[in-house]
Formats: structure tokens, C-alpha cells, sequence
């Protein structure tokens, strides 16, 4: 895979070293130069003088978090797209990667063909201008309850804390959540945080 200027590079951030070499190699298959990192602290280092075209960094790590780095990237306006990986995966986690800069959040263990074409879509696709206001584009195709329902989600809370605050079931909402992604085309959580927090301003 490349652009006429050699091979993308992919940085992949993980203190597993079974996860670091199993990416490596079949990133590498696909044709993508990678480098991987141990730390949170050794990749931060290195991104001045060697610039990915994307990173896999996952959450968990010993010393800086994953969600710290990506703090640090977003503050730098660092370019690449960063998809996020992690073990404990959970919304409030989700919302807080998206927040932070994050183009994309994968639960482990993830599916390979997955984790590629979300690679591929993240150096293909430009990240989108915040227009800010409180609409997005499918907001009319909602209901008034879905609304309420993906105000909770971009909040950060569970089905449970959502359920809660809006008197209905955890499995009611679920439902919901999963209408309003089908409505506004999103196949992940990432991707419904992305339509509707690219054209929100911050609250």
C-alpha cells in the first residue's frame, strides 16, 4: 500500500509484546512500514523526528495511559489519525478517546480484517471541520426519546446511568442506541460519536 511516496507508517503503542509483534506482522503483510513502542513515553519521544501516518495505541499501559497520549497529541494538533485498542473497553472510555482526538476505538480482541479496513479508512478519510451548534446531519430523523437517549451517550454514561436518568430500562436503552446508530449510518460507537461531535460545540 502506498502513495507514490513509499509505504505508509504505522505506529503501534502497546506494553503487550505479543500484541506489538502480532500487528506488526500483518501490518507489515499488508505492505505498511510499522514501528512499534512499549510505552506511551518512548512513542511520544520518537514522534518528532519519525511522523506516522497513523497510530494504534492502545489504553492501558504503565506510566502515561493511552487517553494521556492522545491529550498530548490533540493539544500539539498532531495530524495522524490515532485508533485507540483496548481490553477494557467501555462507553464513558469511548467518549473520552473520540473527545480526545481518537478517529476510531476497538475492544480487544478485535477481528484482523476489522482492525485493517479501519486503518485504511483512517488515513483515506479527512477528519471533519467541528461547525459547531447542536445539530448533525440525521438529527430530524429521530425521535424525541432517541434524542434524549444520545444526549446520555455523548455524555459518557452507561445503559445503566442512561436508564436511570431518563426512567426507562438498560435494555431500552440499548435499543435506542442502536435504532439512532442504524438512522445515522454509524456501524461503531466511534463513528456515532464522530457525527454527532463534529457538529456540536463544545457544551
Amino acid at each position: 500500500m502506498t502513495d507514490g511516496k513509499g509505504a505508509k507508517r504505522i505506529h503501534v503503542v502497546d506494553d503487550d509484546a505479543a500484541v506489538l509483534d502480532a500487528l506488526g506482522v500483518i501490518l507489515r503483510m499488508e505492505g505498511y512500514e510499522v514501528e512499534g513502542f512499549a510505552s506511551g513515553d518512548a512513542f511520544v519521544r520518537s514522534i518528532a523526528s519519525r511522523a506516522p501516518d497513523c497510530v494504534i495505541l492502545d489504553v492501558h499501559m504503565p506510566g502515561r495511559s493511552g487517553l494521556d497520549i492522545l491529550r498530548i497529541l490533540d493539544k500539539s494538533r498532531y495530524p495522524a489519525p490515532v485508533i485507540v485498542i483496548t481490553g477494557q473497553g467501555d462507553i464513558p472510555m469511548a467518549v473520552q478517546a473520540v473527545k480526545s482526538g481518537a478517529v476510531d476505538f476497538l475492544e480487544k480482541p478485535f477481528d484482523v480484517d476489522v482492525l485493517l479496513e479501519r486503518v485504511k479508512q483512517a488515513m483515506e478519510t479527512p477528519a471533519p471541520p467541528a461547525r459547531g451548534g447542536e445539530r448533525f446531519n440525521g438529527r430530524d430523523k429521530l425521535t424525541g426519546r432517541e434524542i434524549e437517549v444520545l444526549d446520555q451517550v455523548v455524555a459518557g454514561a452507561r445503559d445503566k446511568e442512561a436508564a436511570l436518568a431518563l426512567g426507562i430500562s438498560p435494555r431500552t436503552v440499548e435499543a435506542h442506541r442502536k435504532a439512532i446508530m442504524a438512522k445515522l449510518g454509524a456501524r461503531t460507537l466511534a463513528d456515532l460519536l464522530r457525527i454527532v461531535l463534529s457538529d456540536r460545540s463544545e457544551r
